[in-house]
């Protein structure tokens, strides 16, 4: 919900955070499914301009199986779940594995998608950990 002193938008700025909010929630889907692409933050923004454009759109959000104690986990403990991160982190490593070991790519582009996926990785590391882990 947004706080009184944030309150819903209306007109086109509505429309605009919908955009926003949408267009982030795709891309933290993508996130999810891609090694290098973050998940978290993106979600975050989705939640972000939903509070403020749909408060019934970031309820449903925040009630999602998949992302909902994400999101959850963030807003109450200001970090990630120890589960989540080792989760996130084999996810990454064995994607690129398996991209490397199956894509007939060159030796840069492997050397550059391990090195984006180590920076994923770093990412997802150095993210808080919540107390509840």
């Amino acid at each position: 919900m947004p706080s009184p002193d944030r309150p819903v938008v209306t007109g086109w700025k509505k429309l605009l955070f919908l955009f926003l909010a949408g267009n982030f929630f795709l891309l933290g889907v993508l996130g999810a499914i891609l090694p290098g692409l973050p998940t978290t933050p993106f979600l975050l923004l989705t939640s972000f301009f939903l509070a403020r454009s749909s408060p019934r759109g970031n309820a449903a959000l925040l009630r999602s199986r998949f992302f909902g104690p994400i999101l959850t986990d963030w807003q109450e403990h200001r970090g990630v779940r120890k589960d989540v991160k080792i989760q996130a982190v084999v996810c990454v490593i064995l994607v690129v594995a398996a991209a490397i070991y199956f894509s007939p790519s060159s030796l840069a582009l492997r050397l550059t998608t391990v090195l984006l996926a180590s920076i994923g990785v770093v990412v997802i590391i150095r993210l808080p950990t919540t107390p509840r882990s």
